[in-house]
């Protein structure tokens, strides 16, 4: 399998010493997805839990359902070494993605999503579930102490200082699910598909966490898994705010300490 970290030798400079030593790097690699055998899309990510991001990422860009996916599975060519960084998923017989003209050629890298998305209203009307009336409500003191609980399961972080999280937490602040990944895309992802895989979509009365920023294509992607609140220890984006708004989900930001902005749904948060 493919390695979540590597050492790498540096030259240690501070004020008047220099050294050479070596740091523990997050590992980044691509992967690509096909389904039932045909490309579909290339992503830079963190090796490790590939079988989720892949599911993943079907579901929250509105690709397939959860239960239309059959099998996952690693795959290259007989002639060529196994590197893990190749996953084809078959769909259940019958099954067909939907079209959205032109050939199908999703790129995306750890810095963002995929670029170019569609309007916020064709991103609702792709949505299977509806958050609007989720009766999740959350102590505003419970909220604020996820970072920490969050923070503390990190464990490739903690050597590598280089990797974003997200994290899913039930009503009652205990933490389901932490996927960390150089991507903050791709770690929603992957909680996304291991709910997926366990069955568990709609995520409703629950609470995602973001260890950055929440942009555009988050928010999308806890609205396509049903999840009711996102919050992030950062700032959201404009259209961040406007898709949580349009959805009825509940977005908090700037999640630090005991302080919080909330930006829309407030009435979840007692």
């Amino acid at each position: 399998m493919a390695t979540v970290t590597a050492k790498r030798r540096l030259l240690r400079i501070e004020e008047d010493t220099r050294k050479v030593q070596f740091d523990t790097l997050a590992a980044e690699e691509p992967l690509e997805i096909r389904v039932d055998g045909n490309p579909l899309a290339v992503t830079m990510r963190t090796p490790g839990n590939d079988f989720e991001l892949a599911a993943g990422f079907l579901v929250t860009e509105g690709l397939v359902e959860p239960g239309q996916i059959r099998t996952i599975r690693y795959c290259v060519p007989e002639d060529e070494p196994q590197q893990y960084n190749v996953l084809s998923v078959d769909l259940v017989p019958g099954t067909a993605l939907p079209s959205v003209g032109g050939p199908r050629n999703f790129v995306t890298t750890s810095a963002c999503g995929l670029c170019g998305k569609a309007s916020i209203d064709t991103v609702r009307a792709r949505a299977n579930f509806d958050v609007r009336d989720d009766e999740l409500a959350i102590d505003a003191g419970l909220l604020a102490s996820l970072p920490d609980r969050l923070r503390a399961a990190q464990r490739v972080f903690d050597r590598t200082g280089g990797l974003h999280a997200a994290g899913l937490f039930d009503a009652a602040g205990e933490l389901v699910c932490l996927r960390e990944d150089v991507g903050r895309h791709n770690a929603f992802d992957k909680v996304v598909g291991w709910a997926a895989l366990e069955g568990r979509l709609p995520l409703r009365t629950h609470v995602i966490l973001a260890s950055g920023r929440a942009s555009f294509e988050l928010t999308q992607k806890a609205l396509m898994a049903g999840i009711p609140l996102l919050a992030a220890v950062s700032a959201p984006s404009t259209l961040a705010v406007e898709l949580a708004e349009e959805a009825g989900m509940t977005l908090v930001g700037f999640l630090r300490g005991n302080t919080m902005n909330v930006y829309t749904g407030e009435r979840r948060v007692a």
